[in-house]
């Protein structure tokens, strides 16, 4: 039986802590032994989950910093909703209604990753930051600006001002500044489970294939890549968009969780905070990605008793955290244990 190398072992022990964590939590909840606080913040926290993520796979693994990863994840949110809204007569079941506009956020968003990053994945390094930056400011602006009505002469779309000419009879979707209102709930605890066990198995099995080992070539040395025929404009391309469709569905589940969305949710502070996931939890690393989104996502809730401190010491929190991982001799000490696993397992194999 061929046996399992490390990075194999970390992505079943992933899939394994998650679907643990998902079993406690359930029974937890179906037990009333969850507050409701806490409660409520089960979908959004697999919604972060699956940014982090996401956003890893384009920091982590293809190496290039983006800041407008939240413009991705307002794309899913207002087309998946959209879908969901116009789907309530002709699909009544709640669960296949929600899987069909995940599905419509995802394609959405890989549309728009597709189209933003022709011009954006041909720059590198802070040019790459500052433009997806202005693309997600882009994104918050035009959906700030974008009505869509709903009645049976079909679909009306507008910019700038409500002309959509929308039958009195029918519906308003999207209201410009005032975003989608009156959404019906039907994002679930489960259905956010099984996006982030869809999400890691897509990004474990492109890092795994050879187009991961490709991406991951582009990210180590773009020029040696470039010079052994590797297509670093396709490899990038498919990695930004993957991102930004596994983001697209992220933001349809977080959407759905809501009665009311707008555009401004999704700014540049949603970005930052989903970096912030992935640094701290670690670049590449997409456990400590989800711990993070985990973490962070709570920690401030569990601070609310604090009142005016609360954000402070949260920022306190992410400082200290940042320092002890970054130390040397914590560093030292688990690159230790590291070696020790792998002088184990040669041992083993002999």
């Amino acid at each position: 039986m061929k046996r399992l190398n490390k990075t194999q072992k970390l992505n079943y022990l992933t899939y394994a802590l998650v679907i643990v964590a998902f079993v406690i939590l359930y029974v937890m909840g179906s037990q009333k032994m969850l507050s409701s606080s806490l409660k409520g913040m089960l979908v959004p926290i697999c919604a972060y989950m699956v940014m982090a993520v996401s956003l890893n796979l384009t920091v982590g693994i293809l190496g290039e910093l983006s800041l407008g990863h939240a413009g991705f994840m307002s794309v899913g949110a207002f087309t998946g909703t959209a879908t969901a809204i116009m789907l309530q007569e002709a699909i009544p079941f709640a669960p296949l209604r929600l899987a069909i506009a995940l599905v419509v956020a995802a394609a959405f968003a890989a549309l728009a990753g597709f189209l933003i990053g022709i011009p954006v994945l041909r720059l590198n390094g802070d040019y790459l930051a500052i433009v997806t930056l202005a693309f997600g400011e882009i994104i918050k602006a035009v959906f700030n600006n974008f009505f869509l009505g709903f009645d049976r002469r079909g679909i009306h779309l507008s910019l700038l001002n409500d002309t959509t000419g929308t039958d009195p009879a029918g519906t308003m979707i999207i209201e410009g500044p005032m975003g989608i209102g009156g959404i019906q709930k039907i994002s679930t605890f489960t259905a956010g489970f099984v996006l982030v066990m869809i999400t890691l198995v897509v990004v474990f099995h492109l890092t795994g294939s050879r187009a991961g080992r490709a991406i991951m070539a582009i990210r180590d040395n773009t020029i040696a890549a470039h010079s052994i025929g590797v297509n670093v404009v396709k490899y990038k391309m498919m990695a930004f968009t993957v991102s930004a469709a596994l983001a697209g569905a992220a933001g349809a589940l977080f959407a759905m969780n809501y009665s009311t969305i707008v555009a401004n949710k999704f700014d540049f502070n949603t970005s930052i905070l989903i970096l912030v996931f992935v640094v701290l939890g670690g670049q590449g690393n997409m456990l400590g990605s989800l711990i993070a989104a985990a973490a962070l996502t709570i920690l401030p809730e569990a601070l609310r008793q604090f009142q005016n401190y609360r954000m402070l010491i949260y920022a306190i929190v992410l400082i200290l955290v940042m320092l002890a991982t970054n130390n040397p001799t914590l560093k030292s000490f688990i690159e230790s244990l590291k070696n020790r696993g792998a002088k184990a397992d040669a041992k083993e194999a002999q």
